[in-house]
């Protein structure tokens, strides 16, 4: 294995210190991830150069100046504190022909659009829910007759269910606009709703570029669950740890007969193909009481700590955490932007 420079890309607030000495968990929680990469790229030997990134592109292009690095490990999830725009960021960065790892512009353009990724999907006879888009700026008024309550409105374009909590689930009209002027103005995005689909969570990580490898499906679980709560993904769940202890949130293996492993292992695929991703992704899925697989999103770029479900899942495949590290910058050295034709 070649030693490489790599320069790190991450936000400003998350660059992490040398040593995880003396820090509260609290505040690892915050850049976990971050210290765990530069973490496994020293331990592989290449030299790792982490950059906090603001609101500019200058100070990425002098890092590339002066450092001259083989590849650009891409940590950035949004710029200007919009998800949309970390396509531009990556199309940027194939614009100045530095390699990058991760997924490719048009694949974050389509998989960050959730009513165009699920126009795609369906297209595809991939099976999603129905929705309705309430664009930013604009009064909720109807609904399409054709939906059904209760639906989940969440934001249309934002990631690490921003603005989603147990009022997300809305089970008639007066709630549906309460909901929706909320995502409007608290996260300053349009609004989806689509019909919620009750049972389990599942994911499956994908990661390759041309040939793909699918990771074995993980089950997000609630022991503890009150009654009358619903088993999502809130805000609350992801990132709070006293509430995760609370509802006796885990993740773990989702238990399978092997024929429906496979099939969600095939969709992944599918899914993975149909909007042109490239890199590792997550696929989100729900498994209904009748034993239908429904999408919910796709994911590139997913939370790469170590002990979360993605590379969790890549461990059980037999990947271990820097050897997942390891083989997200080979994808990304070897994938073959328009310039490289």
């Amino acid at each position: 294995m070649k030693t490489r420079r790599v320069l790190v890309l991450m936000h400003a607030e998350l660059v992490p210190p040398t040593s995880l000495e003396g820090q509260k968990s609290e505040d690892i929680d915050k850049w976990k991830m971050e210290y765990d990469v530069l973490a496994a790229l020293e331990s592989l030997g290449h030299h790792a150069v982490p950059l906090g990134v603001e609101d500019e592109l200058r100070p990425i292009r002098k890092a590339i100046d002066e450092h001259r690095p083989h590849i650009a490990f891409n940590l950035l999830m949004h710029f200007h504190d919009a998800g949309v725009y970390d396509s531009a960021l990556v199309s940027w960065l194939e614009l100045i022909k530095q390699p990058y790892t991760g997924c490719n512009p048009r694949g974050l353009l389509l998989a960050g659009d959730k009513a165009l990724s699920k126009k795609i999907l369906s297209y595809h006879r991939i099976r999603v829910p129905r929705f309705a888009m309430f664009p930013r700026g604009k009064k909720v008024r109807s609904i399409p007759k054709r939906l059904r309550f209760p639906l989940f409105v969440k934001s249309a374009s934002e990631h690490s269910s921003t603005g989603i909590a147990q009022a997300s689930i809305v089970r008639d009209f007066d709630a549906l606009v309460e909901r929706v002027e909320f995502v409007h103005r608290n996260v300053g995005t349009s609004a989806i709703a689509e019909e919620f689909i009750q049972g389990r969570e599942v994911t499956v990580g994908v990661i390759g570029n041309q040939r793909l490898t699918t990771f074995p499906p993980y089950e997000l679980h609630f022991d503890t669950l009150p009654e009358g709560t619903a088993n999502i993904a809130t805000s609350r769940v992801k990132w709070d740890r006293n509430y995760q202890k609370k509802l006796g949130v885990r993740t773990a293996p989702a238990e399978f007969e092997p024929a429906q492993q496979r099939e969600f292992e095939r969709l992944a695929k599918r899914i993975y193909r149909a909007l042109d991703l490239s890199g590792y992704a997550r696929i989100d899925f729900r498994l209904d009481a009748d034993g239908r697989i429904w999408v919910l999103e796709a994911n590139p770029n997913p939370d790469l700590c170590f002990g979360e479900d993605f590379a969790e899942s890549a461990e059980r495949a037999g990947l271990r955490y820097p050897e997942l590290v390891q083989r997200i910058v080979t994808l990304g050295s070897s994938y073959e932007p328009a310039w490289k034709a």
